[in-house]
């Protein structure tokens, strides 16, 4: 198979790169050159978002093109046109964002949608996904367009920070504020389960809209934090504290704590209540938690212990300072 990877150099579209080369395929990357490729890719240089950033891609033909923008959809839009002649199919990594707020715990794919228009410049994140997804059908139809829905992404090369920072809190020990219940449900999907399935579906024809994540209830938030300690080797005391209290003390969910969502809310439906039958019956596989958690440690690590941070997200984690001072009132 020819691949061609929109990005392929940071964290799912390096992913998606890295197990093609592993399964012999052959692997053009087309980036920014901020970060080197994999080793084994042809690389292409340019910048979608520049008159005439797209040169580099004038010719050549490939089996798939895998896209994961994630800004203004006028970029997917002028990528996908262009070679809807010279490729196969087209997948785009979207996101489970892209449902119409609040989706009920359980929603499918057939769920209301955002608003999105494949012309449109950058504005929020969910319009520019749906976007996103329009410009890749509307350029190669139903049959050839895979709409891959993701919902939260863990994994080695994170370079949003959410899992990297409890890891980096959790190492430094002490008494770490743990919103509860331990029993909380979490649903995510390894960045190498996420890859691998990619694969498998465009080799295997597959299109339309998959919703990507673990099956729900895959890990607790009592597993995975215990998992923090466990891999870190901190002398880290967990402080489960009640989701009231967390929020009484202003505390925002899945920024300042990271993953985390108080249960019962809508949040918690739409992160962590995703419906992945679908998905599931076409061959998703999910590792466990500790390989997920024990894998980022180990790249955390190696990298000096400070993750990458993309510069068009916002970045997480609790102040000290709050931290302290909750703890301190219980």
């Amino acid at each position: 198979m020819r691949i061609l990877l929109l990005g392929g150099t940071e964290f799912a579209g390096r992913a998606v790169a890295e197990a093609a080369l592993a399964r012999g395929w052959e692997v053009t990357v087309f980036h920014r050159g901020r970060h080197a490729p994999p080793a084994g890719a042809r690389a292409l240089r340019g910048d979608r978002t520049a008159p005439g950033g797209l040169a580099a891609l004038a010719d050549g033909e490939w089996d798939v093109v895998v896209d994961t923008w994630s800004a203004a959809p006028s970029a997917v839009r002028d990528a996908a046109a262009l070679l809807a002649d010279r490729a196969g199919a087209y997948v785009y990594v979207s996101s489970c964002s892209v449902y119409a707020w609040p989706p009920a715990a359980g929603y499918a794919e057939d769920a209301p949608l955002a608003d999105g228009s494949p012309d449109a410049g950058q504005t929020d994140y969910a319009r520019d996904k749906r976007g996103g997804e329009l410009a890749a059908v509307a350029a190669f139809g139903d049959d050839r367009s895979l709409l891959v829905r993701s919902g939260l992404i863990l994994g080695p090369h994170e370079n949003i920070g959410r899992l990297p920072w409890w890891l980096s809190r959790i190492a430094r020990g002490g008494p770490v504020l743990a919103p509860g219940p331990r029993s909380l449900p979490l649903q995510y999907v390894d960045v190498r389960d996420l890859a691998e399935w990619i694969l498998d579906a465009a080799a295997g024809g597959l299109s339309g809209p998959y919703n990507l994540a673990s099956p729900q209830g895959h890990t607790t938030m009592g597993e995975l934090l215990d998992t923090c300690v466990r891999v870190t080797g901190a002398a880290a005391e967990l402080r489960w504290t009640e989701p009231e209290v967390v929020l009484g003390a202003g505390i925002e969910p899945w920024t300042q704590l990271p993953i985390w969502v108080p249960p019962g809310s809508e949040g918690h439906d739409a992160l962590h209540g995703i419906g992945v039958s679908k998905a599931l019956g076409a061959g998703l596989r999910c590792r466990g938690v500790a390989e997920t958690v024990g894998d980022t440690w180990e790249w955390l690590r190696s990298i000096g212990g400070t993750a990458p941070q993309r510069p068009d997200r916002p970045s997480v984690g609790l102040d000290p300072v709050v931290e302290a001072k909750v703890l301190g009132g219980r």
